[in-house]
């Protein structure tokens, strides 16, 4: 059983309090640190001043990046797997002659 943690994590001038396992730590803390750093940029970038808004285009920026790095990762397994058909197929061609 793994041990818990207790820590608190400061987002858009808030603090969160969170019990979490110690093997999530280092990875949250990275996250709010990072949610932090993209919050300072929308609100310079686009004079938002509403956390709310802000929030949300951040929530909406990091659901973005995790779709596109699934997308990315479905086209490569579609190339590894079409070279590995075509090299099966030659293969096949070899040991059959």
């Amino acid at each position: 059983m793994s041990e818990k943690l207790k820590i608190k994590l400061s987002i858009a001038n808030r603090v969160y309090p969170l019990t979490i396992d110690t093997s999530q730590e280092e990875g949250l803390r990275k996250a709010a640190k990072n949610i932090e750093t993209m919050i300072k940029q929308f609100e310079q970038s686009y004079s938002v001043r509403d956390k709310q808004d802000v929030l949300a285009m951040c929530a909406l920026q990091f659901a973005s990046q995790v779709e596109q790095k699934t997308i990315d990762k479905e086209v490569r397994n579609e190339v590894v797997e079409e070279k590995l058909e075509a090299i099966s197929n030659m293969l096949e061609a070899h040991l059959s002659a």
